[in-house]
């Protein structure tokens, strides 16, 4: 089950990586087709948003498991030993709460931009590839919430 979740990590930094490489390369070559040529690229920018959609809501489980989400600790802080730990698990219950209602709505929110077959402006691709990373992302990122909860109950660090 480890090499299972460290193969699952190297998917995500890599994922990552990419498509940070693929959003800078994009607006470097929209910038540069605009000021040099004097022509722009239509879908360079259509393109780069999107794949910086995705970004984003991989990056939130990536987030999770560097342990890198803001928070707020002066509260957290303020407890030691047992009562500490319960708020920790009481914070990790909203947020797993929290991002299963973004699964369940981000979800419905796509198969709905599916059915009326919405597509984009310049690329005519479907819609529903740039919504469904609110889906995809927080069921990631809720996934790495189940494991951190599992971490504080039994007193262990989380891995990452």
């Amino acid at each position: 089950m480890i090499r299972l979740g460290e193969y699952y990590n190297k998917i995500e930094e890599n994922l990552l990586y990419f498509s940070l490489i693929v959003t800078v390369t994009l607006i470097f070559a929209q910038v540069v087709m605009r000021y040099v040529f004097s022509n722009s690229l239509s879908w360079s920018e259509e393109v780069a948003r999107y794949v910086f959609i995705w970004q984003t809501w991989v990056g939130a489980s990536y987030a999770v498991r560097k342990r890198r989400h803001l928070r707020v600790e002066a509260l957290v802080d303020r407890f030691k030993g047992f009562p500490r730990k319960v708020l920790e698990l009481l914070v990790l219950s909203l947020w797993i709460f929290f991002g299963c209602f973004l699964v369940y709505k981000g979800f419905q929110l796509t198969r709905m931009i599916y059915i009326r077959g919405q597509v984009s402006a310049a690329l005519g691709m479907s819609m529903a590839i740039a919504y469904a990373a609110v889906p995809v992302g927080s069921l990631l990122m809720t996934s790495r919430l189940v494991s951190e909860f599992f971490c504080v109950l039994r007193n262990q660090e989380p891995a990452g």
